[in-house]
């Protein structure tokens, strides 16, 4: 009996201790898709799986965290419809092949429309928040 116990704690510890591939995002096959799962996730409030499609940087990373302090603000009906709101493509242009230039809005708030510009760094695509302040 103790044997088995301990066979079957060691199971359980092996799977829940295991190989958490499941949290990883698949890469983005292209500048389009890469700004889709990132808005998809920032609309979801889903910070954590929009820091992923993020191209890292001091700027980025400050932009993101104010971000998502704003939706934490939200009214909770905010939210909802930020969560059941679709992405509406405008436009999606390719000046270079490293970047990607997609202006859409989303039904929740179809007066704000947004360009994110999306870079291919290391293979990867990955979205520039910069891109979204006008300097």
């Amino acid at each position: 009996m103790k044997n088995t116990t301990i066979l079957v704690l060691a199971v359980v510890l092996m799977t829940s201790c295991g190989n958490n591939n499941s949290d990883k995002i698949a890469a983005p096959a292209n500048g389009f898709e890469a700004g889709r799962e990132f808005v998809r996730a920032a609309l979801d409030g889903d910070y954590r799986k929009a820091k992923d499609y993020l191209l890292a940087d001091s700027i980025n990373n400050q932009l993101i965290e104010q971000q998502e302090a704003n939706y934490l603000k939200l009214e909770e009906n905010v939210k909802y419809s930020y969560k059941t709101s679709s992405i509406r493509p405008i436009s999606i242009t390719h000046p270079f092949d490293s970047v990607t230039l997609f202006r859409y809005y989303h039904s929740a708030n179809p007066a704000d429309t947004t360009e994110l510009r999306m870079i291919l760094k290391n293979g990867i695509w990955k979205v520039d928040l910069k891109s979204v302040i006008k300097m």
